[in-house]
């Protein structure tokens, strides 16, 4: 099964952008406002999804304070999770419920390599059997990670607000009115997500994403 167009470089980043520019007046305002689009291309695994749920209903400045002190402490790895203690990980800043997501993660062995080319629809699938992984950290991992280029994540609240300011909506869309809006994107669905984070950046003057 095709997995569809990979992000890998930032002239990936800028052929989406520019098609985007062409099907959407305020897409192309957005980006005249913002400027080039971050790659944001992550590499896949454990640790990454370990990122994920550290970023889960925090701000960018703790996941990042959160991230980092893992890093310290060599506590990235699944092994390294499943060897350290509740306190090890509670010293670290995850909270109790992140703990169990964390060992969740650590012993449901996934096979990341086999990801690469599986459908969007089954990445998510796959993922979010793990407690913990919802789908919006899924699609996250599928957009980074994979560098799938027709993903978005409509449950995250910085794209919802970035959407509601630039398209002038009464309220912020919800998941679903953001995925049905989200169509007149694809196939740069990913790229689309950019360019709201960026412009969410840019409107509210705070970061939107890790």
């Amino acid at each position: 099964m095709s997995v569809g167009r990979i992000i890998e470089t930032p002239d990936c980043v800028e052929e989406g952008a520019t098609w985007l520019a062409e099907s959407c007046p305020r897409m192309a305002y957005a980006m005249e406002q913002t400027g080039p689009l971050p790659l944001r291309r992550r590499p896949d695994g454990f640790a990454q999804l370990l990122s994920a749920i550290v970023s889960q209903q925090v701000s960018v400045a703790s996941a990042n304070a959160i991230w980092n002190r893992l890093k310290d402490a060599k506590l990235t790895g699944s092994r390294k999770i499943m060897r350290a203690t509740d306190d090890d990980l509670r010293a670290v800043g995850l909270s109790r419920q992140k703990v169990r997501y964390a060992r969740a993660l650590a012993e449901a062995r996934i096979d990341y390599k086999a990801l690469r080319d599986v459908s969007n629809d089954d990445v998510v699938a796959i993922l979010t059997e793990v407690s913990g992984i919802g789908v919006w950290t899924a699609e996250i991992y599928a957009m980074f990670s994979l560098g799938r280029a027709d993903v978005i994540a409509p449950g995250d609240l910085a794209l919802q607000e970035a959407a509601r300011i630039l398209y002038d909506l009464p309220d912020r869309p919800t998941d679903k009115q953001l995925r049905q809006m989200a169509e007149a994107w694809s196939p740069w669905r990913s790229v689309a997500a950019r360019v709201l984070w960026a412009y969410y950046r840019v409107a509210k003057e705070r970061e939107g994403i890790r």
